[in-house]
């Protein structure tokens, strides 16, 4: 790994020289008088140098321990030193994983995949089971953004009718959530036996789930008033001492493309307003980038992924435990391990898929 150069992974290539020449760009451009007095200009350059720094950081720091424990297995192999080779076997193992990592990591190159996410589940028909379905897979996102090290804040939540909840809207708070949540998107489908029905039939359930880009405050969306219908409501819930007594929660409708978002967690009627316009941008920016997107691939019309029946993942419980994602046409047995937030294998494998294939 001397070269300037280097394969990381599935053909992906890390090309150390030429993003060191954009760094040093980079940093011209920031030395130059006058630079700090445009702050649409500064904001996107800073944030570039910084990952770029950081992928450049890591690079090297991989490319120090391989060389390093090449030199330690060399010398090992030589003396027969079997506690040291040992020591670097184990060093190997996680030096592996790390290589590994990063080369997911190179694959988050999209125009926003380093962002914050924002994402919404909602029930499919079916009533409670669907309800609790989707509840399910809240738990589950919640899971895995807590092992990710990332945190997570509730938008808006409307409770289930007897269980569960009818739809949700979150934040995923981290590094490259956006890159990495946006395989999620989708139709995911349950199988089992329903816990609500008395006749112990099997039954299956569907939910869909959106993810959208939080967007940086450099990027303008173009929202005029008159396309907008704000309303103010009681925030819904299950009753007790922790109903909202007051008008804080607020429903933003936009007129041109009849998106409707919602937030209600907050007591602050201006801070439920603020987040509901946060999550209207993103789906006007989602919104607008679809259009384009089939615009341009009307042949290969990528719809079909978010519509009923055409399901990106299932989840069997009954008469066999798998889930099963069918794109990859990948199979994990362990279905419980995923539903407590074991999405990595789908999520990774999604990305390889997505940088071999050039889709």
């Amino acid at each position: 790994m001397k070269s300037a150069t280097a394969s990381i992974k599935s053909g992906i290539i890390f090309d150390l020289s030429t993003k060191e020449n954009r760094l040093q760009e980079l940093e011209s451009i920031i030395a130059q008088d006058g630079f700090w007095d445009n702050p649409e200009q500064t904001k996107p350059l800073l944030k570039e140098r910084t990952v770029l720094a950081a992928k450049i950081d890591r690079f090297r720091g991989l490319t120090s321990d391989v060389e390093d424990n090449a030199l330690l297995l060399e010398m090992a192999l030589e003396e027969a030193d079997e506690a040291t080779l040992a020591e670097i076997s184990a060093h190997l193992k996680a030096l592996s994983h790390d290589i590994e990592s990063f080369s997911l990591s190179l694959m988050l190159d999209g125009e926003n995949d380093a962002n914050n996410a924002i994402v919404s589940i909602n029930a499919g028909a079916g009533g409670t089971e669907a309800q609790d379905w989707a509840e399910m897979l809240f738990r589950m996102y919640a899971r895995w953004v807590e092992r990710k090290g990332y945190r997570s804040e509730i938008i808006d939540l409307q409770p289930g009718d007897e269980a569960g909840i009818k739809s949700v809207t979150f934040t995923a708070v981290g590094e490259n959530a956006y890159g990495y949540l946006k395989a999620e998107k989708g139709v995911h489908r349950l199988v089992r036996i329903s816990p609500f029905n008395a006749s112990g039939k099997r039954h299956t359930s569907f939910a869909s789930v959106f993810v959208y880009p939080e967007l940086d405050q450099e990027i303008e969306i173009d929202i005029e008033e008159k396309d907008l219908r704000i309303d103010v409501f009681r925030a819904s819930g299950a009753g007790g001492q922790h109903v909202n007594k007051t008008s804080s929660a607020v429903r933003i409708t936009h007129h041109p493309t009849g998106i409707v978002v919602q937030c209600q967690q907050e007591k602050s009627q201006h801070r439920n307003r603020d987040l509901a316009m946060k999550v209207l941008k993103a789906r006007l920016h989602d919104h607008e980038k679809q259009k384009q997107d089939d615009a341009l691939q009307k042949i290969h019309d990528s719809k079909a992924d978010i519509a009923w029946g055409s399901q990106i993942r299932s989840y069997v419980l009954h008469p066999y435990q798998m889930v099963k994602d069918h794109r990859l046409n990948k199979d994990v047995g362990n279905v419980n391990e995923v539903l407590d937030g074991g999405l990595d294998p789908f999520i990774e494998g999604w990305l390889l898929w997505k940088g071999q294939a050039g889709h």
